[in-house]
């Protein structure tokens, strides 16, 4: 039982270190945000507005 017991933990050391690794890599390479520049939304222009409806149910 102490053997699975000590996998068990390097396993898990491995993928907390592994998520550290990815989030380091997503703060490092992410875009700077800059006060005044337009947000980029990519929306595809033939998707259905699902707002128009809503108030008929209010």
């Amino acid at each position: 039982m102490k053997r699975i017991g000590a996998w068990i933990v390097y396993v898990i050391g491995a993928i907390s270190i592994g998520y550290l690794a990815l989030y380091a890599y997503a703060m490092f390479t992410r875009q700077e945000l800059t006060p005044g520049d337009p947000i980029k939304i990519f929306r595809n222009q033939n998707a259905p507005s699902y707002s128009q409806g809503a108030s008929q149910f209010v």
